[in-house]
Parts: structure tokens; C-alpha cells; sequence
């Protein structure tokens, strides 16, 4: 089967399409016909070699999928599921990791995953619209329905809100009728994210963006009021300390990761005085992701797509996502959906 491959760590010219052996099925594995996979941010870092996990070599990028069953594994029990199914798996394998980072991506024809991994795509919902939700969009719904509990009226700020997880907690936000405060690195961004519905926009590298929020939602100060009901923060680095202090007494800090530093300095007086929360979310469950899948197939959620590309053109969206040039999420599709 064709595969795009990397063999050792190294930049996107390190990734080449090679045919490779189909993958070895096990009892209780599905084989899946990937039509269409997706790139997240931690692919680059895959790439790279930064992430210290132990890396599978040849390794093949991106993590979520969707597509149609081929077929099983010796002895396995597809119980209701037959070949021909569209299906759109959760990549998280127990014992095994997640998928792109401990086993093998989905970057190419086939795909072997545990029968108890998959999960049905409606009729409505394309393969490229199916595998961008699971690791972007699944993560940012459990951490702003499951864990966050957003309601409608209240102010939410969102950091970094251009890529996967940032759009659809912009997104999840407004459908629930909150404030949105979202911040972009270019003025093309901050448009986009106006368009999907943000209230208000900041420039995080030209601006004082915290000067920003508090000039939007006044200076957080004990008895008198002020500050967001909810930061989204899965930057990390000295955003971490900065976000404490736009959020409002019992205000909430939402954590799903930390793309530029996992260690930061923090201010913890901030913390006790306004009697902040702290709320880690790791990744999603396969009822969350099912349920972004019935909200796409009725309307609900549209997912941001920012290109869709052929297998041969994947290098292109890696060095895009390590230009921070994307917006939404960057699609390869293997097949058409037919």
C-alpha cells in the first residue's frame, strides 16, 4: 500500500510516499480504507523528535481517520459491524498509544485499529469533515462542554484560538451563547476568527493582550467585579501567568496541553486571592466524539477546514503548521468518499 513514511527525525523533506507492507491484522482488529486523515500540532513535533516519545520507524504521521471497513482480523467478532461500513475510529489504543505518536498514522491506504475503536459516521458527514474532529475538536469539546461547563452569558477567552482545538472552542463558546475573546498572530487570522464568531479579537504579538482583555472586560478586583468567566489555555510558556490575571473571582482556567513550555512561572497569588479553578482535560471520550459527529451531520458544528491535500502534497501542510500558516485544520485525503 502507498504510505507517506518518514525514517528518521527531521523536517518535512524527511517525508517521502512509499509503497509498504499492509498492515499485520490481529484478533480483534478492523482494517480500514482511510479516506481522509488529518494533520494536528503534534505531528511537527513527531517529526522532529521533540516530543521524547519512543518514535516507530518507518513512521507514518497524523492521527485521526476516517474511512471504510475492509475487513477483520483472524478469529475476531465484528458483532453489528460488517465490511463496507463508514467509520471514523477513535486513535487512542490502550497498550498501544495514540495513534501518529506511539503507533503508526494515518497517512496512508489502510489502517489496522481494534474493532472496539470504531465509531460510525452519519450519512451527513464527508470522510475529510469526520477525521478532522477526534483529536482537535473532540479534545476542545470535552474540555469546554465536559470539564469547562460553559454557559451562555459568560465572557470566554480563548488564546491562540486560529488552530484545531482553538476555532472549535471558539466555536463551542458562541453555540452556547457565551462571550467570545479570542487572540491570533495576524490580521488575517483575527478576521477569520470574527468570522466564525468571536466578539472580540487581539493581536497577541502586537498588542498588550492582557491590557486588551481587561480594557474588554475591566480589571479583576475582589467585591467589585471584572475579568473573564473562562481562560482557555493549552499554550503554557508565560501565557500561563499572564491569563491568571484576566480571569474574575471563581473565574476558570481551562488546560488541555502546552505547545510552547509545560513548566511555567506562575503567580499563584492570584490563584488564592480571586479563589481561581484550575481545570486540567485530557483528550476526549468516544461518546464526545460521537456526539460532535451527530452535531456536523445536523448542522450544529461545521468544522474549519484550512486545505485539503493529496498524499503527495503532506509535507507542505507539516511545514505550514510549523509556520503557524493554518487555520482550522489541514486535511490529506486518501480516496474520495464513495
Amino acid at each position: 500500500m502507498k504510505a507517506v513514511v518518514y525514517h528518521q527525525h527531521g523536517s518535512p523533506a524527511d517525508l517521502v510516499v512509499e509503497d509498504i507492507a499492509p498492515p499485520e491484522l490481529r484478533e480483534g482488529d478492523a482494517l480500514i480504507d482511510v479516506g481522509a486523515t488529518s494533520m494536528n500540532g503534534f505531528d511537527p513535533m513527531m517529526l522532529a523528535g521533540s516530543t521524547g516519545l519512543k518514535t516507530p520507524m518507518p513512521m507514518i504521521p497524523c492521527g485521526d481517520y476516517a474511512g471504510r471497513i475492509a475487513g477483520f482480523g483472524p478469529d475476531t467478532d465484528p458483532g453489528a459491524w460488517k465490511i463496507g461500513d463508514r467509520v471514523c475510529p477513535h486513535p487512542f489504543v490502550f497498550g498501544e498509544g495514540m495513534t501518529g505518536e506511539t503507533r503508526t498514522g494515518a497517512a496512508c491506504e489502510q489502517v489496522r485499529i481494534p474493532v472496539a475503536n470504531l465509531i460510525a459516521v452519519p450519512d451527513a458527514v464527508s470522510d475529510v469533515q469526520a477525521a478532522s474532529l477526534p483529536i482537535a475538536y473532540g479534545t476542545a469539546y470535552r474540555m469546554m462542554r465536559t470539564r469547562g461547563r460553559v454557559e451562555a452569558g459568560e465572557t470566554v477567552l480563548v488564546l491562540g484560538a486560529s488552530g484545531g482545538v482553538g476555532t472549535g472552542c471558539v466555536q463551542l463558546a458562541k453555540s452556547v451563547g457565551a462571550t467570545v475573546i479570542a487572540t491570533g498572530s495576524s490580521p488575517e487570522k483575527l478576521d477569520r476568527l470574527r468570522e466564525l464568531g468571536a466578539d472580540h479579537v487581539i493581536d497577541s504579538r502586537a498588542e498588550d493582550w492582557v491590557a486588551q482583555v481587561h480594557a474588554i472586560s475591566g480589571k479583576p478586583r475582589m467585591g467589585v467585579g471584572g475579568g473573564v468567566d473562562v481562560a482557555i489555555n493549552y499554550i503554557g510558556g508565560e501565557t500561563w501567568a499572564q491569563s491568571l490575571r484576566c480571569l474574575r473571582a471563581d473565574g476558570r482556567m481551562l488546560t488541555c496541553g502546552a505547545t510552547i513550555g509545560f513548566n511555567p512561572p506562575t503567580d499563584i497569588r492570584y490563584i488564592w486571592t480571586y479563589e481561581q479553578r484550575i481545570i486540567g482535560s485530557n483528550g476526549w471520550m468516544p461518546d464526545e466524539q460521537i456526539a460532535l459527529l451527530d452535531l456536523v451531520a445536523k448542522g450544529g458544528f461545521e468544522p474549519v477546514i484550512d486545505r485539503v491535500l493529496p498524499m503527495e502534497g503532506l509535507h507542505e501542510g507539516m511545514q505550514a503548521l510549523i509556520d503557524r500558516e493554518v487555520f482550522g485544520k489541514v486535511m490529506v485525503e486518501i480516496r474520495s468518499d464513495s
